[in-house]
Parts: structure tokens; C-alpha cells; sequence
């Protein structure tokens, strides 16, 4: 990787349906059991409508979410707020590939104070939490 790389889409192929994949997903109350980089804990809820946020702990400590709104087109994007730092926006995709396959995309952006290290741990960090969804979606019902 080098400095001249501004985006990197991560991907992770899922043995589901996309449609079940993008529920559990979109779910920002299941984030916990995913998404080490956005929630350490339970995510609480504040407004309603187009001024819901989802305030979360973080490993670098309390941020903001919001998500996109329920689609039917696999888009799971959202932005994130932590303290004192700019809204970070996260393009995050679902695509069915075949019949009970799906992808996970998700993109990370540079960010203006990214080095290479930093930016390679985000990806390292994304990658490892998609795995973590594709194991739950994967898992065995019961």
C-alpha cells in the first residue's frame, strides 16, 4: 500500500441469502456482535425519522452514528461521528452474487490524516469485522 491510495474496497463472500445478510446489518442494535470498530456495547437510540443517531461506544471512544434509510438495493452506508473529529462517511454495500451468495463491500476512504500504517490498519480492522458477519450470518440457526 502507499500514500497515492485514497479508497479500498473490503470484501467478504457470504454463504446467505443477501436479503438476510442486509437485515442483520442494518440492524444498528446487532452492531455489537460484529462491528468491534463501531460499538463496543449496546448502541442507544436518540430522535426518530430522518434525525435518528445511534450513539455508540468505541474503542476510541463515544461516537454518533446514522445509517442510511431502509432501501431494497443492498445499501448499508453510514457515517460516523467521534468526538472532536469530522463525520466519517462508510459506503457499505450488499450484492447478491448467486442464488444464497452474497458479497459484503464495504469502503474505506482516507481520511486527510491517514498514513499509510493507520490506513492499513482500518482496512486489517474492517476486514476482520466482516468476517465476524459472514461467522454470524453462517452460524447454524438454533
Amino acid at each position: 500500500m502507499n500514500s497515492n491510495e485514497l479508497s479500498r474496497v473490503i470484501t467478504q463472500r457470504v454463504a446467505c441469502d443477501w436479503r438476510t445478510a442486509y437485515a442483520l446489518a442494518a440492524d444498528p442494535a446487532r452492531l455489537p456482535e460484529w462491528a468491534s470498530g463501531l460499538a463496543d456495547g449496546a448502541l442507544a437510540r436518540e430522535g426518530e425519522g430522518e434525525g435518528e443517531r445511534w450513539v455508540a461506544t468505541t474503542p476510541g471512544g463515544r461516537a454518533v452514528l446514522r445509517f442510511a434509510p431502509p432501501n431494497e438495493f443492498g445499501v448499508l452506508d453510514h457515517w460516523v461521528a467521534p468526538a472532536g473529529v469530522p463525520e466519517v462517511y462508510m459506503p457499505f454495500r450488499v450484492i447478491s452474487v448467486a442464488p444464497g451468495v452474497c458479497e459484503l463491500q464495504l469502503t474505506l476512504l482516507r481520511q486527510p490524516h491517514m498514513d499509510d500504517a493507520a490506513f492499513a490498519h482500518d482496512a486489517e480492522w474492517i476486514a476482520r469485522d466482516l468476517r465476524a458477519l459472514q461467522a454470524l450470518l453462517e452460524a447454524p440457526a438454533g
